[in-house]
């Protein structure tokens, strides 16, 4: 050995074979040097939201407490906290001392049973092998796509929709294809054009619903009308439901899988809405397939990409009996109650800005908002807009970019009531001091 204990280099050590002397050939297909650079999958991973907030290196106005009304985090400004009855059940759990160790890739069983039994419906029953656990709802749409798409294939997602269906899919060289959701019918899908996009390496269907961004809930007709294209073109559906059961009183959310009598379902929720824990990271699959239409493959399939990891927290998988059982009725009551009056709220005085046009939110944590281009003539975009908001009245609001759909933004509603009505305040002056008549309108010819 050399002075620093490697072993002596030897490619200059001549080797004698039937009396010619050799060298040893160099290592084929290598290079000299190094050469160290990111995967394929790497480079086509890409967030869209990601991608555009980052790049907005700008600075709030000094004289104006910051505002966010971008994240679609319910825990960030403290006034959503989850219920006392799931704290308990996470401390219960760690205390127990059962849960500190592996549990199966696909969650411990109990705890399948467990979810199983509360979305157990007649029309779409469920049994604990009907169930994966994840680690968030995000994995379970990345699994999802895993086992149904290969390279090459494409799938259809809602536009606008939840950016990391893009990221996800483009990241596995899954090709994505946007249909169309509608804001004068309160963000139906554009049928026609979704049928339209359908074609022979067209492997499932992205269903949101209630929806984020667009705080929309489908109606029972209009899920129906769904599921008779999916059928009529044999494609699956993924169907993303994590604010399942989040509407407002006024609406009622049907899971889609309890809708259909022969198009195979893969459902993703968790607990990260519902239950305000989005830190938490418990996710779930549920598998719906009444004609055995996926069969063990799919199952199968699902299993094995679940043993890449060792699967969600075990400490949250073992609170999750007491989460599902005891968590008050009041407690979802509080929070849908506190979502419409802000949603309520947010519609009405948003409504009454000129250039702006909400549409008004039945579900879910969000609304999203058209900007009138025509009378904001100084912003090219949405982007601009919104950028110019948070310079001006520290306001920050997502442009409806990051969900592929121009000249909206979206609002976060889980904000303190106070903070939305300065937030909406804010707004308003914004316009007010940006707004121009569009050219040829009537209030020009009013004039």
């Amino acid at each position: 050995m050399d002075s620093d204990g490697d072993l002596p280099f030897l490619l200059d050590v001549h080797v004698s074979v039937n009396g010619r002397s050799s060298v040893p050939e160099k290592v084929k297909g290598r290079q000299p040097g190094w050469s160290v650079r990111p995967s394929d999958m790497a480079n086509r991973t890409y967030n869209p939201i990601r991608a555009i907030v980052d790049n907005m290196k700008l600075e709030p106005n000094p004289d104006k407490p910051m505002i966010s009304l971008s994240l679609g985090d319910p825990t960030l400004f403290g006034n959503l906290p989850t219920d006392p009855e799931i704290i308990q059940a996470l401390k219960d759990a760690l205390d127990s001392g059962k849960y500190n160790g592996y549990a199966p890739s696909i969650g411990y069983l109990s705890s399948r049973e467990e979810i199983a039994s509360y979305y157990h419906h007649p029309k779409a029953p469920l049994e604990a092998k009907d169930v994966i656990l994840t680690c968030g709802c995000s994995q379970a749409i990345e699994l999802c796509l895993a086992v149904l798409a290969n390279p090459g294939q494409n799938i259809l997602a809602p536009r606008p929709g939840f950016s990391p269906y893009r990221t996800h899919a483009e990241s596995m060289g899954i090709e994505l294809k946007l249909y169309n959701l509608l804001p004068e019918k309160s963000w139906e899908i554009d049928l026609k054009q979704m049928e339209s996009l359908i074609d022979e390496k067209t492997a499932c269907l992205i269903v949101n619903n209630p929806s984020n961004p667009c705080g929309s809930v489908f109606s029972k007709s209009h899920l129906q009308d769904i599921l008779a294209v999916a059928a009529r073109k044999y494609v699956p559906i993924l169907a993303d439901e994590i604010y399942g059961d989040m509407v407002f009183s006024d609406t009622k959310f049907e899971p889609i899988a309890t809708l259909s009598r022969n198009v195979p379902i893969l459902t993703c929720g968790g607990l990260a809405k519902r239950w305000l824990v989005p830190g938490w990271r418990l996710g779930w699959i549920l598998i719906h397939d009444r004609r055995d239409i996926f069969g063990n493959e799919i199952r199968n399939g699902l299993v094995k990409l679940c043993q890449r990891i060792m699967g969600p927290c075990t400490i949250v998988q073992g609170a999750l009996k007491s989460i599902l059982r005891r968590t008050p009725q009041e407690f979802y009551h509080n929070t849908l109650s506190f979502l419409k009056s802000n949603a309520d709220l947010c519609y009405e005085a948003l409504a009454a800005i000129p250039g702006l046009r909400p549409v008004r939110s039945s579900g879910a944590m969000y609304i999203m908002v058209e900007i009138q281009m025509e009378h904001f003539p100084e912003f090219e975009n949405d982007v601009e807009f919104t950028e110019q908001l948070f310079v001006e009245q520290s306001v920050q609001c997502l442009p409806a970019k990051c969900f592929e759909y121009p000249n909206f933004f979206r609002v976060v509603i889980t904000v303190p009531k106070v903070m939305m009505l300065e937030a909406c305040s804010r707004i308003q002056e914004f316009c007010e001091q940006h707004y121009h008549l569009a050219e040829g309108s009537q209030e020009e010819c009013d004039k």
